[in-house]
């Protein structure tokens, strides 16, 4: 055994049970569904402030409050499920967003938003490490292709915000967010369809156990943080384009809201195929070799984004959107494999900490936009993917492999 091997742990062995594609999709509309719900805010954010009469720093303080509590207690969730799994914990959080945004439609006063948009954040929290937990064991085999199935209808929820915005709050304002509760109960309904099919499994079959080496711990660990570091900046990149981007085009381009929505869909969609696509990529040319080139990629056309104007901005977004996140299911069987039996727990860290990292992102580019201007906050996201050179410093796939090898 090598000398860097630390203590034994057991994790779940491999399966050969087949993968459940039903179960995977109907997880995928779930996703779909609740990401959607959590997308809504940022593209709600223009009215929001408007009605309240908000600074850029208290939008940031909203984006900071829906992030944080889906981000900081996604971990937390996910420790607790590779311990005990709680499939019926889901359907549960899924109403208590829809509760959330039925409150965010009435509220009044800025506090009452915060509230709103925390239970959001709690049932958002409280599904994907669960979520992610299922659709690994669905996944049979194909864990990269169970991965890009469950992350692209998160993709696609967020993709689809700007158009209910523009459906939905264009002509009915802030009251229109009551309308997500159906949306939130539906997915509630598929969550408890899904969750009793997974409890059967669990019943009928016990999982078995084995024992490996976790060898090359602290290189793990090392490499592990290094990705958090990663996937946080790339997350301030994504809520900066979500959420600021909009403004930019609305008050320096002069562009209409509904047009701002339109764009913000494009970048968002690309997204949603990009994740898609990745899985494949992936497969043939490896999970860390993507991820560096979705981030160093993106960046000539990320570079264009605060010039360009007109027709432009939108195939300039799309294009950008369409690099820079198809390493998004990848990032997240990266982690799996650094880490082999804590599925849940390394989803938390990466879908919830370092994804929710955005919020305190968005926070930080509120301010710098309340203190410079708009533009500034713009021309500092087109720089954010230089933060992927750093993935040169992590470990290819072969050696991640070598490493759950060592005995």
């Amino acid at each position: 055994m090598s000398a860097q091997t630390s203590s034994v742990h057991p994790r779940p062995a491999m399966t050969a049970a087949p993968t459940v594609y039903r179960m995977l999709f109907a997880i995928s509309l779930v996703h779909l569904l609740n990401d959607s719900i959590q997308a809504v805010i940022p593209a709600l954010l223009p009215i929001l402030e408007s009605n309240l009469a908000l600074t850029y720093t208290q939008v940031g303080v909203i984006l900071l409050v829906v992030n944080l509590t889906s981000s900081v207690l996604q971990p937390v969730v996910g420790y607790v499920s590779d311990r005990k799994s709680r499939p019926l914990m889901p359907p549960i959080a899924l109403l208590i967003s829809g509760l959330g945004m039925f409150a965010l439609a009435l509220a009044d006063h800025y506090y009452i938003v915060l509230l709103a948009v925390a239970c959001v954040g709690i049932g958002s929290a409280v599904f994907h490490p669960e979520a992610s937990r299922i659709a690994h064991h669905a996944s049979g085999p194909r864990r990269g292709l169970g991965q890009s199935i469950f992350q692209v209808g998160g993709n696609a929820g967020q993709a689809l915000a700007p158009l209910m915005t523009i459906l939905i709050f264009q002509p009915l304002g802030q009251p229109g967010a009551m309308w997500f509760l159906v949306p939130a109960a539906a997915a509630s309904a598929v969550l408890l369809y899904v969750a009793l099919w997974y409890r059967g499994q669990q019943r009928t079959k016990k999982t078995v156990q084995e024992a490996i080496s976790h060898s090359y711990k602290q290189k793990r660990m090392l490499a592990l943080g290094l990705l958090v570091v990663i996937v946080s900046v790339r997350s301030w990149l994504n809520a900066g384009y979500q959420s600021f981007y909009q403004f930019f085009l609305m008050d320096v381009r002069s562009m209409e809201y509904a047009s701002a929505q339109l764009c913000v869909f494009g970048f968002l969609l690309a997204g949603a195929i990009g994740t898609f696509l990745g899985g494949p990529i992936a497969d043939r040319f490896g999970k860390r070799n993507l991820l560096v080139f979705s981030t160093l990629g993106s960046l000539p056309l990320t570079l264009l984004t605060p010039y360009v104007s007109g027709v432009w901005t939108y195939p300039l977004l799309f294009a950008s959107g369409l690099i820079m996140l198809s390493s998004f299911s990848v990032t997240v069987v990266y982690a799996q494999e650094l880490l082999p039996g804590r599925i849940g727990t390394v989803s938390g860290l990466i879908i919830g900490l370092a994804f929710g990292m955005g919020g305190m992102g968005a926070l930080v580019l509120g301010y710098l936009a309340d203190l410079q201007n708009i533009t500034f906050v713009i021309t500092l996201c087109s720089l954010m993917p230089l933060i992927g050179a750093l993935g040169f410093l992590l470990p290819s796939d072969k050696e991640i492999n070598r490493w759950n090898q060592t005995a």
